[in-house]
């Protein structure tokens, strides 16, 4: 496949390749996009998941909130899929500077990405609302219906909820990193998600690669278009 032979010809030459992955590069890892809505959550859930998972519904119903959220997003024993483990291996090569993520499951982290810039923040940063106190993922699964503190403030899960804005620090560090790419990969995203998909804005280059399942609003702006698993496509391109 003569697209698959560009790519790895692109990644040969580089050392200056910028990732940005959304729900697509996790599914591989049996971690399903809440989008895809299945036919047990109609029956489960009174709320689209876009209400479930904003400011507004957190605040008012968070027992509700709660529910959802370690039913659809927590998945503790999901392991790094062969997308997550090239990416830490082309950064350890030097080729690759940055993961730029839309998602919250921490496995670039775990595959042994370093320089990971989490744009909707992280399933494994969970802080006290009240006093700050810091809790990791295995005290929220160890904790029933809402997670409350010692001192009595419900912990909040260090992820981006519907109207919630993004951290500008990220944001700034993952403009920067698109500005400067040689390559740059896109991989398991509709992006359709804003103001994350904006960010391809910022490049300049000329090797915009999309690896994606279906077709995206993008796709005519690339310099090259592999459609498929990004899991299978970076088993195929890693010797």
């Amino acid at each position: 496949m003569k697209e698959l032979e560009q790519l790895k010809t692109w990644i040969a030459e580089s050392d200056n390749i910028v990732f940005f992955g959304g729900a697509g590069v996790s599914t591989e890892s049996g971690i399903p996009d809440f989008r895809s809505v299945d036919g047990l959550y109609s029956q489960q859930y009174d709320y689209p998941p876009e209400t479930i998972i904003s400011h507004t519904f957190y605040r008012k119903n968070p027992k509700e909130f709660f529910r959802f959220y370690k039913n659809k997003m927590l998945f503790p024993d999901a392991k790094p899929n062969a997308a997550h483990l090239a990416l830490a291996k082309l950064e350890q090569q030097g080729r690759l500077k940055a993961v730029i993520t839309q998602n919250i499951d921490g496995l670039h982290q775990a595959a042994g990405s370093r320089e990971v810039l989490e744009l909707h923040g992280s399933v494994h940063r969970n802080y006290c609302t009240r006093c700050g106190r810091f809790f990791d993922l295995k005290d929220i699964m160890a904790m029933d219906g809402v997670p409350y503190c010692t001192c009595g403030g419900i912990i909040k899960p260090d992820v981006v909820l519907y109207e919630e804005g993004l951290d500008q620090r990220t944001i700034q560090k993952a403009v920067s990193y698109i500005a400067r790419a040689d390559v740059l990969i896109i991989g398991g995203t509709s992006l359709t998600v804003y103001p994350a998909a904006g960010l391809i804005d910022y490049y300049q280059g000329n090797k915009l690669v999309l690896i994606n399942k279906s077709v995206t609003p993008m796709d005519s702006r690339a310099n090259l278009v592999i459609s498929g698993k990004i899991g299978d496509v970076f088993s195929q391109i890693m010797d």
